[in-house]
């Protein structure tokens, strides 16, 4: 089988809720989507913590976790980022997504800090959500 084209890449800053991580993570492992934690984290990475959480599939999560936004600028500075957020102006359906480019989506309940947010509307995104009962 050929090697497939780099995929999209998931970027999570400062991820507050266990679940909500190991979800994305199991949805990465599955589609082979490298996925990048940006710390603080809300939780311990740590093997025996992941097990009792039956999270067994992240041996398989291709996961690289980032000390800090800087950190992770440094480790990945050719990449194109798409930013998520409830302001944005533009929905995620106008991107135009290539292989390699970051989803970055920012904690559950604060999202993307201003200061990354700054000077970076071109690429900051919204999904649109439709029903006053999600948030």
């Amino acid at each position: 089988m050929p090697a497939a084209a780099p995929r999209l890449e998931v970027v999570l800053v400062a991820p507050e809720i266990p679940q909500n991580t190991g979800s994305i993570a199991r949805t990465c492992a599955a589609t082979g989507t490298r996925l990048h934690l940006v710390r603080p984290l809300g939780f311990s990475l740590e093997d025996r913590y992941l097990k009792r959480a039956g999270l067994d599939y992240w041996p398989h999560v291709d996961l690289l976790v980032h000390d800090d936004w800087d950190a992770l600028l440094r480790a990945t500075p050719d990449a194109r980022r798409f930013l998520f957020s409830a302001r944005a102006a533009r929905a995620y359906t106008d991107a135009a997504f290539a292989p390699g480019d970051q989803l970055v989506f920012g904690c559950e309940t604060r999202g993307l800090p201003r200061e990354i947010l700054a000077g970076r509307e071109a690429s900051t995104l919204l999904i649109p959500i439709f029903s006053p009962h999600v948030r």
